[in-house]
């Protein structure tokens, strides 16, 4: 979470996991045109380099075909307990790892 300014311990003991999806959505949403810009340079710079044929032969029609980004899908990505527990536990090892070395 260091990205967003939100200590790990925070992130997963004090804050609940819906507003922990709301901030990082948030911090999706800020960095968009970011990404999408990218993107689009890529993809222009590529077909610009390798040509209209062979970005059909790669099926490379528009940008998102060559970078799919996260908010081209319409999947909303449910996070469920179990995904929870895991990252939880997952940071607690990285943390005893610290503690330990």
């Amino acid at each position: 979470m260091g990205e967003i300014g939100i200590p790990r311990e925070t992130a997963l003991y004090t804050i609940p996991w819906w507003e922990i999806i709301c901030i990082v959505r948030g911090y999706e949403r800020r960095h968009r045109h970011t990404w999408s810009a990218a993107r689009w340079m890529a993809f222009n710079i590529m077909s610009a380099q390798a040509g209209t044929k062979a970005m059909q032969e790669a099926h490379i029609y528009k940008p998102s075909d060559l970078l799919p980004l996260p908010w081209d899908s319409t999947d909303d990505g449910d996070v469920t307990q179990e995904d929870v527990e895991d990252m939880q536990a997952t940071m607690d090892a990285i943390n005893q790892m610290n503690e330990d070395g």
